[in-house]
């Protein structure tokens, strides 16, 4: 296994980190994902800071959230029927106004 002891190998990539929202997907996608055998989570209404350390897809079966992206004026807004995507390395604040159910999946790579 090679390993890398150069700082300067580490990502210096800066472009914004986003969210990516997929407005009612139609039910192949979500079969072709595989979603119904994802895990569940839920939370009620309220603020969440969250820290993703792996790349984040979900599909929120109910809710609605405005997440606020850490450092950026940005705010995105999703909720039930979505297909959301959270980059590996985003830090965002869930405002969640109707509680949230979800199917998610970490991509570990």
């Amino acid at each position: 296994m090679a390993t890398s002891s150069n700082p300067d190998a580490m990502e210096t990539d800066t472009s914004p980190l986003t969210i990516t929202v997929e407005r009612n997907p139609p039910e192949p996608r979500l079969l072709e994902l595989g979603i119904k055998s994802w895990p569940k989570w839920g939370c009620p209404p309220g603020k969440f800071p969250l820290k993703y350390d792996a790349e984040e897809t979900c599909y929120l079966l109910r809710g609605k959230v405005k997440a606020y992206i850490k450092g950026s004026s940005e705010c995105v807004e999703f909720g039930a029927g979505d297909l959301v995507v959270f980059p590996r390395g985003l830090s965002c604040t869930w405002d969640v106004s109707v509680a949230v159910d979800k199917h998610y999946k970490f991509d570990s790579s």
